[in-house]
């Protein structure tokens, strides 16, 4: 039903993708990640747009590139070589003059200045786990770089290990953890290093553990969360000042200091949990930097106040954000703050200059749907990525000292010419704008004929995913209108729009996207006999809700691990996940007028005998946070309702298919499964009456058959 990271706000993300051109297949997905304009001071400030972005010229290009990673180096080739299949690596961290990453089965390290070469020091060979395709999530690099913990994952189990190795003439390995969520390292006094790192039970993360090697080892639990509605991660600040240890659940947060000096002191309690507050944190000059939503409008903003007095009574109002302002991330800097938003579907940075109180507010060009975050110690300059679901990442780098935006020149993609992008709005059933993603062949003719592939998510905050999809890009070369529904639930507007479309408001989301699809049908955006709806996990539940609904709106469906059995998932307290997920669907066991409002949507609840569209649905058998049970049980009533339907109707109807995938392992959702990928393809090519020839050719450009 959802990852556990923050809905709201992407601290615990600041490791970065790499990309490698290579002859292979692609083997990890491009995640996304996470305008200030009402100040809480009269500040200065001034609105860019994408003519103030300044191309880098050739007279400064070698100094540009001393600053920018290995992504920036390949990239040029990448995009000159559009055809060329390549592959993203997850994990990547540089660390002094090294940078860390996974190179075929092992955990490596390369001076920074080759690390495009094959010259590479091998630390430490995966296959010793013996873990079937096992990949590294996430690198973390000791101070004084004398040892190195990578966290291990497999693509079919959300289950991860923990590896350190001492970094030496012989690399070897000195511990490992199981089921490890996150982790970080500081020094303490004795400059000895220590690892803190929380443990996962049954995707339950409550423990903190902190550990030493080397001659005086030990490994000790440091915390645990008794409120089993709550998860822990760890956070460390960009200073590496303070290890942060946040706890939180949906809507409410509390966090603890561990001073990264002094690790072995007792932690410090910025601010004791109160309901409905969220807040997190970072360091600067002795000053912690709190991005909460305390106060009046419930939407984030930025305070501040000294490290030694951190309750909330001693916040200041830093920066404010507009209304329909979604925060993406944040990065701290020596002298600036940079926030990355979403403003009215659009994307903004926004750079805060701390010595001076200046704000420069620029807004990213249209096409960009989406910020790839990288981690930089380099504090000249604020490097980050942009993509969108059919094109690839293109690098952007914020230079302080010239206070302007550089873009990233050589080939343009050609998909800048052939497609268009168009930001349209739906009037919901209350009269709510609900914004609209849409993607279309520039040169398409007639669009009223064409295939139309609906995308929503609208639960937990969380965006719907944006981030670059080979397939989505051929299926708009092969003529489909691609649109993106950002209902109520989502977070793309903001807090209050989550706040709109959870508990007893989820009916919002519902009527959002009835009207989104009505909107385009109306404004010659395909019809209904040509119109798919796809969604995933928590996005199934909408999705499901509207083919109880409105069926007559769409011709087929494919559904991945979704989630449609919403009472009695909520009502079973046994599963991993209900008591975490009672802030966003409610506790029917125990509030009778929760149990019949979710009875009003949930799409199990609601199957009935009548004419539905065809269904494909990608379940994984050991999946636990959408369990196999709940989707078989929907699958055999779903058949049963349109055999019943079938049966009245009489001969000549032709039923819909329904089928279901069930796919081995136990991940939740496995984007970059080719045998997934290219069955939903070819279910909707069938299924809308469409030639599949072309489709699969193009395809093949960028995944290995």
């Amino acid at each position: 039903m959802q990852k556990q990271h923050l809905n709201h706000y992407n601290f615990a993300d600041h490791y970065y993708n790499r990309i490698k051109l290579k002859k292979c297949h692609l083997t990890k997905c491009l995640q996304d990640k996470p305008t200030i304009s009402e100040l809480a001071r009269n500040i200065p400030s001034r609105s860019f747009s994408c003519k103030d972005f300044l191309p880098i010229q050739q007279e400064n290009k070698d100094s540009l590139s001393e600053n920018m990673d290995a992504f920036e180096k390949v990239r040029t080739k990448l995009e000159t070589q559009p055809q060329e299949e390549y592959e993203i690596i997850n994990a990547e961290v540089k660390h002094g003059g090294f940078v860390y990453y996974q190179e075929g089965c092992c955990l490596v390290r390369s001076k920074d200045e080759e690390a495009d070469n094959d010259n590479y020091e091998v630390l430490f060979n995966l296959e010793e786990l013996k873990l079937d395709q096992p990949f590294i999530d996430c690198i973390r690099v000791a101070p004084d770089e004398k040892y190195v913990a990578a966290k291990i994952r497999t693509e079919d189990s959300e289950a991860s290990t923990c590896i350190v190795v001492k970094l030496s003439d012989q690399p070897v390995m000195e511990a490992s953890f199981p089921n490890v969520s996150s982790f970080e390292w500081v020094k303490d006094e004795e400059e000895e290093d220590v690892l803190f790192y929380t443990f996962q039970r049954n995707l339950r993360c409550h423990d903190v553990y902190r550990a030493t090697f080397g001659d005086n080892k030990r490994n000790e639990r440091f915390y645990t969360e008794k409120d089993p509605s709550y998860f822990v991660f760890l956070y460390l600040t960009k200073d590496s000042r303070f290890l942060t240890i946040n706890i939180m659940n949906k809507t409410t947060s509390e966090v603890w200091l561990i001073d990264g000096l002094s690790p072995w002191d007792p932690p410090v309690l910025i601010q004791k949990r109160i309901h409905g507050v969220l807040y997190y944190v970072e360091h600067r000059d002795d000053e912690l930097y709190i991005l909460t939503n305390v106060g009046e409008p419930t939407e984030f903003k930025l305070m501040r106040t000294a490290a030694d007095t951190p309750a909330i009574m001693n916040w200041d109002l830093f920066f404010t954000m507009k209304r329909n302002t979604k925060v993406v991330d944040l990065d701290m800097f020596k002298d600036h703050c940079v926030l990355f938003l979403k403003h009215s579907n659009l994307l903004y940075v926004n750079v805060i200059g701390l010595a001076d109180d200046s704000v420069r507010s620029l807004k990213l060009p249209p096409w960009a749907c989406g910020f790839i975050m990288d981690t930089n110690s380099d504090p000249k300059n604020c490097p980050f990525q942009l993509c969108s679901p059919i094109r690839p990442p293109k690098y952007y780098t914020y230079k302080f000292a010239e206070g302007k935006l550089f873009e990233e020149t050589g080939h343009e993609d050609p998909i800048t010419k052939t497609s268009r992008v168009l930001r349209l709005e739906a009037k919901s059933k209350d009269g709510k704008s609900v914004p609209m993603t849409i993607f279309h062949k520039t040169d398409s003719e007639d669009l009223q004929k064409k295939p139309l592939l609906v995308h929503v998510y609208g639960a937990y905050g969380m965006d719907l995913k944006m981030n670059f999809r080979p397939e989505r890009r051929v299926l708009v070369d092969d003529g489909w209108i691609l649109a993106y529904c950002h209902v109520r639930g989502g977070g793309e507007l903001g807090l209050q729009w989550h706040a709109d479309g959870r508990l007893t408001k989820k009916l919002n989301g519902l009527a959002d996207l009835e009207a989104c699809i009505k909107t385009l049908h109306g404004q010659g955006f395909s019809q209904p006999s040509l119109t798919a709806l796809t969604a995933f996990s928590a996005g199934g539940v909408l999705v499901g809700a509207l083919c109880n609904s409105n069926p007559e709106l769409l011709r087929a469906v494919t559904l991945e691990a979704p989630f449609l059995d919403v009472l009695n998932t909520m009502m079973d307290t046994t599963l991993p996940l209900t008591l975490e997920e009672l802030e966003e669907w409610g506790n029917p066991s125990s509030d009778e007028k929760h149990k019949n409002y979710i009875k009003r949507y949930c799409p199990y609840q609601n199957i009935k005998p009548q004419h539905y569209p065809s269904i494909h649905i990608t379940a994984y058998e050991n999946d636990e946070r959408v369990p196999l049970k709940g989707i078989v049980s929907y699958t055999d009533k779903l058949k049963e309702a349109i055999m019943e339907h079938a049966k009245d109707t009489g001969e000549g109807y032709q039923a819909p298919n329904v089928v279901l995938d069930i796919q081995p392992g136990g991940n939740h959702v496995i984007e970059d499964s080719h045998k997934k990928i290219t069955a939903q393809i070819k279910f909707l090519y069938e299924e809308l009456g469409l030639d599949s020839t072309s489709v699969f050719e193009n395809l093949k450009k960028y995944l290995k058959f």
